[in-house]
């Protein structure tokens, strides 16, 4: 009897603990539910609302991984809805290239360009670049020259020849609209990143061998607004200019000193180092063709 005694002892003993314990469980998880940081839990992906200015209702769109999702919530401005967009549920994550090439009177001189016009050094590493842009990324032209400043090629897709045969057209004469040039350059990739609700990459590349009117052109004010407002990546490759020049701005906008053909289009080449696919190796035995 004693043992049996003993025995029912040591059970009732083990049940206590495990209540105790069981109970324990309970109101730390219950404390810690009531004071966790929202913020810190794991959420299903979330969901982002485009609406409209006019207050005609939302768009929901699922958000997923980086290149699917929004850079900011608040650019570009969704002035009205874009049907083709939200009909077609999270829109592509496409990558755009606006280039914009200085066609200028400079653009004659043969300063550090191998004995040749500047312009066609120019006109050959951008005929290059063209073949390593991923094929499914949209990619847009506008040239200022003897013709002003204008768009040559709208964003798109299957233009590369298109690309190629403006470039073949411009006429170097006049001077170096540097801020409306990057203007009419961050126009175009907003109104393209309307079409794709924000999401994908947007860069602005621009050749330039000269330095803009001071008094009507300093590009200052354009930068500050595309750097503040938008996702939009700058990339400006200063050709025989060196380091000094307004566009050169660490850590704001990406700056290549091109001083040789071979720089030039190595700063070409960095523009697309991001790119999906791209091999930097194919890019540089390019550059070795005539």
């Amino acid at each position: 009897m004693a043992v049996n005694n003993t025995r029912k002892g040591k059970s009732r003993g083990r049940i206590g603990w495990a209540l105790f314990a069981l109970v324990a469980y309970l109101l730390v998880k219950h404390f810690r539910g009531e004071h966790e940081d929202p913020k810190s839990k794991t959420e299903p992906a979330s969901i982002i609302e485009v609406s409209d200015d006019d207050g005609a209702g939302s768009d929901t769109l699922p958000s997923g991984i980086y290149a699917q999702t929004a850079t900011r919530d608040d650019w570009p401005p969704m002035r009205a809805r874009n049907a083709d967009a939200a009909a077609s549920g999270v829109p592509a994550a496409t990558a755009n290239y606006y280039v914009v090439l200085d066609g200028s009177g400079s653009m004659h001189r043969v300063d550090c360009s191998g004995g040749k016009p500047k312009i066609e050094v120019a006109v050959a590493a951008l005929s290059r670049f063209v073949q390593s842009v991923p094929a499914q990324a949209n990619l847009g032209l506008a040239v200022f020259d003897d013709a002003g400043l204008s768009e040559r090629v709208p964003l798109g897709i299957g233009n590369r020849d298109a690309f190629r045969k403006a470039l073949q057209k411009v006429e170097v004469h006049g001077g170096t609209p540097l801020k409306s040039a990057i203007e009419l350059g961050y126009g175009k990739l907003t109104t393209q990143a309307r079409q794709q609700l924000g999401y994908g990459d947007y860069h602005l590349v621009l050749v330039t061998d000269g330095y803009p009117d001071p008094a009507s052109e300093d590009p200052a004010d354009a930068v500050n607004t595309l750097l503040s407002h938008s996702p939009v990546v700058l990339h400006t490759i200063g050709f025989c200019i060196g380091e000094e020049h307004v566009l050169n701005q660490p850590g704001r906008v990406y700056y290549t000193a091109a001083d040789s053909p071979e720089q030039l289009n190595e700063g070409l080449g960095n523009v697309l180092a991001e790119a999906p696919a791209f091999d930097v190796s194919d890019f540089q035995d390019q550059t070795a063709k005539p």
